[in-house]
């Protein structure tokens, strides 16, 4: 669910020194033993809540908003999804690139990125919700806000996830701010999914029933121009709210933490790109986790893109699909602990088995069901634990192949979280493509712009791209992890290792 993290870690990595010796960690040991107070846990966490509010909700609602609200051609909103995706990609390792080789100022190296970059994140978010009065270049307006809006939400991002190294000297700090941090952050996706579907849920472009429009003489039936403009209101509205919630967050953030100045260190040398690409391309333990872990993630990034379409058409439930894509939000983030505890019992490879596999027969139950309201809701209930556990077990499991590295190179030093940045660069780029190809199938498939009902081809295209297609990807990513080589006894075993080499 945590989109970025990779760009940050890398960040965090080239803002990150060794110690020149011993005496130096020491006596910083020594005289900086100031602890990390709640309410700045509290304030740090609470600034991770924009990133995940905004990239949930353009997640599920994005391309709907594009199609039926905006009237774009399926084309030209294949374009936006996939140049948005894939110029994200680009941005992160660039501005951790940027951040790394920020000067100190008086409020810190990362907060300066932070401070001005919400204002301008603020601005291009609403405009990308805003429909404009033309329709010659609007595909241009969205196109570039949108593109700014993501350059803007990595500039905030990078240097907020990179604060982590310099709460506090203390790695118990670090590790409890980032538990208060993770909490909010999943607190922030059920938040955006919330308060974006509930606002807009109730302005659906077609009110009326699915009854009607079959009875009607006409096979497809134009939105009235009343209901469109009361639909552009209501997304105009959700941002608004989302756009206070997240000049909120970073202001507690800004104003409750306090950025620590390293002293008495220098800076490791940092790795070129085409450096750092063949170091993570040639490990193999990472390659065979990242490629698996692609395809499962792509699986659910089609059923995230075209969710809110599937409920809207296929199912005939316009007026319930916020509240569908709610339920699923919330019961991913009550089962997140326990797959916390269910990986820390049976281990990391066989949690991501068991809780991705969980997804399949919920994929194709969601299909199956005929427009029947209760069985949506309750299919949905299930399929979002086993969402929790296909977005959380990876992550988990990317650490372990970081540490297997560092055993293998040990002269290596500084550099292990470009293991994160490529990894989130693939996957980002991937889903761009990805998104953009479905939508552009519902163009060819004939997908009417406006319209209240869809050609059965597409309501046959959307079930293809929800239930066969992810279920195929989830079945090669599962394939491919199974020759991941770190099992729990490797694992246990680095740890050990790691510990005498400390």
């Amino acid at each position: 669910m945590a989109r970025g993290e990779g760009a940050e870690k890398y960040a965090t990595s080239l803002l990150s020194v060794k110690p020149t010796n011993t005496e130096v960690k020491t006596e910083q040991r020594t005289h900086e033993t100031s602890h990390l107070s709640l309410s700045s846990k509290l304030c740090y966490a609470i600034g991770g809540a924009p990133y995940q509010i905004t990239s949930s909700v353009i997640g599920f609602f994005f391309q709907i908003y594009l199609l039926d609200v905006a009237q774009l051609d399926p084309f030209y909103a294949s374009i936006i999804l996939f140049m948005g995706r894939a110029w994200d990609a680009v941005t992160d390792p660039t501005v951790g690139f940027l951040v790394s080789r920020s000067r100190w100022t008086r409020i810190g190296r990362l907060m300066p990125w932070i401070l001005l970059s919400t204002p301008f994140a603020m601005l291009t978010y609403f405009l990308i919700w805003y429909v404009p009065p033309f329709e010659e270049g609007k595909v241009i307006w969205y196109l570039i806000f949108y593109c700014l809006f993501q350059s803007m939400e990595t500039c905030f991002h990078v240097p907020y996830s990179s604060l982590t190294m310099f709460l506090s000297t203390e790695q118990k700090d670090r590790d409890s701010a980032t538990a208060y941090r993770m909490m909010v952050e999943v607190l922030g996706t059920v938040v955006g999914t919330a308060i974006q579907g509930q606002i807009v849920g109730g302005h659906t472009v077609c009110p009326i029933e699915p009854d009607a429009l079959n009875n009607s003489n006409s096979s497809l039936i134009n939105i009235s121009s009343v209901s469109l403009d009361e639909t552009k209101q209501a997304y105009m509205v959700a941002s608004g709210v989302i756009c206070i919630i997240y000049i909120f967050c970073a202001s507690v953030l800004f104003l409750g933490v306090k950025e620590k100045k390293e002293t008495g260190r220098k800076k490791t040398k940092a790795l070129t790109f085409c450096q750092g690409l063949w170091v993570v391309m040639s490990y193999k333990p990472y390659m065979k986790l990242v490629t698996g872990f692609l395809f499962s993630s792509l699986a659910f990034m089609l059923i995230e893109g075209n969710f809110a379409l599937f409920v809207t058409y296929t199912l005939g439930q316009p007026n319930d699909y916020a509240n569908i894509i709610l339920v699923i939000m919330i019961s991913g983030a009550i089962s997140i602990p326990c797959w916390q505890w269910f990986l820390t019992k049976f281990g990391k490879k066989t949690a991501s088995y068991v809780g991705t596999l969980l997804a399949v027969p919920f994929i194709i139950l969601i299909v199956c069901i005929e427009s029947n309201l209760i069985a949506s809701y309750l299919v949905s209930m299930a399929a979002g634990v086993s969402v929790a556990a296909s977005f959380l077990l990876p992550w988990s499991m990317l650490p372990d192949v970081v540490d297997d590295f560092k055993i293998k190179n040990p002269d290596i030093y500084g550099h292990e979280a470009l293991f994160y940045s490529f990894c989130v660069f693939f996957l980002k780029f991937a889903a761009g493509i990805s998104l953009g190809i479905s939508t552009l199938t519902l163009k060819f498939a004939g997908y009417v712009t406006g319209g209240c009902l869809q050609p059965e081809a597409v309501n046959l295209t959307l079930k293809v791209l929800i239930c066969p297609v992810p279920v195929f990807l989830i079945i090669v990513g599962l394939l491919i992890l199974r020759t991941y080589p770190i099992d729990e006894e490797r694992r246990r075993g680095n740890q050990k290792l790691l510990q005498e080499m400390l």
